[in-house]
């Protein structure tokens, strides 16, 4: 056992940077202003790492970030902690590898604010966001800017940041929430028809999609961020409601016939827009209603009209009405997860748009 016992990551992030790297910072940069935080990638951002995860990308990580106009001091603090920080501390080594970058190196992240945003983000939140940028950031890639404990700021865009990427605005918020309801709506007949002929492992597969989509529906009107897939059921369960949601999509995914899996998606999808209305958002009930003639559920039309219905931003108005958010459209762990690739993907909501 290492000295630092049961730690969470956030922990020793905290206490690095305390007992390791702010008195190298105080000692060499006096009068530097700067914010020391706990962000970027890692389960220990979002408090959800446990002894497993020590096997890889943890342990002495901090962030360091200083205002644009502080931006010549990164190269200098960036080299400065690599020539005075330990060779380990309190057991944990301080220089190590990681599966973006094998060199043997210390982990902390010296950025600036803006630039460290624009790496997670593929945009400067300071710059303002259209509608079109706002549909291009995913619920990690915010998180990892958002989530995470800061220790210290005295920085003066590090708070302005956070703050605007608190939620979408109004009107995107709509937009967003119809797409996640068009695209349950899409598959809930797909289950049925499966399960009537034969298809029992493809209906459970249907099933499973239409369980995630609700999972992410119920982020959404609660106004939080999606994590990446790993951790979206812990998400929902941290919810208000998240037990009796929980419950229900388990049943949806595992209940042995079509018309029980049905009735727990149902009882989700009533859940979830019980919320909406709260905030304010008119919708009918039931929340499902039949598929043309068929033995079949899909979403309320009602429910898309009452959303769609106070969207007049040109920006989304123009673009297809099941798109939404990159993550909504885009399935692929490795485009999502890296923002180079997701910055490619612009090109079709510009596409979209008739924009060049």
């Amino acid at each position: 056992m290492t000295e630092q016992g049961g730690l969470s990551g956030m922990e020793v992030s905290r206490l690095f940077w305390t007992e390791a790297v702010a008195p190298v910072l105080a000692r060499e940069f006096p009068r530097l202003r700067y914010a020391a935080a706990r962000l970027g990638s890692g389960s220990d951002v979002l408090g959800l790492d446990d002894a497993m995860s020590r096997d890889h990308d943890w342990g002495c990580r901090l962030t360091l970030l200083v205002d644009q106009a502080a931006a010549g001091a990164v190269p200098l603090v960036r080299d400065r902690l690599a020539a005075e920080l330990p060779l380990a501390w309190r057991d944990l080594p301080v220089r190590f590898a990681t599966t973006w970058d094998r060199s043997e190196s210390h982990r902390v992240e010296v950025a600036t604010v803006r630039g460290f945003a624009r790496s997670r983000l593929t945009l400067d939140p300071l710059a303002g966001l259209t509608a079109v940028d706002w549909l291009m950031l995913t619920g990690q890639g915010v998180l990892e800017v958002t989530a995470g404990p800061v220790f210290s700021d005295q920085t003066a865009e590090l708070a302005r940041v956070r703050e605007v990427l608190r939620w979408y605005p109004a009107e995107v918020d709509r937009y967003v929430l119809a797409a996640g309801w068009l695209v349950v709506s899409y598959r809930l007949p797909m289950h049925g028809r499966a399960a009537d002929r034969g298809d029992e492992a493809g209906a459970r597969v249907i099933a499973g999609a239409i369980a995630g989509g609700l999972l992410r529906l119920a982020l959404l009107v609660h106004r939080r961020w999606a994590p990446y897939e790993k951790w979206l059921g812990t998400a929902v369960r941290a919810l208000p409601d998240g037990a009796a949601l929980a419950g229900f999509l388990t049943a949806a995914t595992g209940a042995p016939g079509r018309a029980e899996r049905e009735e727990a998606m149902a009882a989700a999808a009533e859940v979830i827009l019980d919320v909406q209305r709260d905030r304010g958002v008119p919708v009918p009930r039931p929340a499902f209603s039949q598929f043309w003639n068929r033995p079949y559920p899909q979403v309320n039309p009602s429910v898309l009209r009452g959303l769609r219905a106070g969207i007049k931003d040109p920006g989304l108005t123009r673009l297809p009405e099941d798109v939404g958010a990159i993550d909504q459209w885009v399935g692929d762990v490795e485009v999502l997860a890296r923002p180079e690739r997701r910055m490619a993907l612009a090109a079709a909501y510009r596409a979209w748009l008739g924009v060049a």
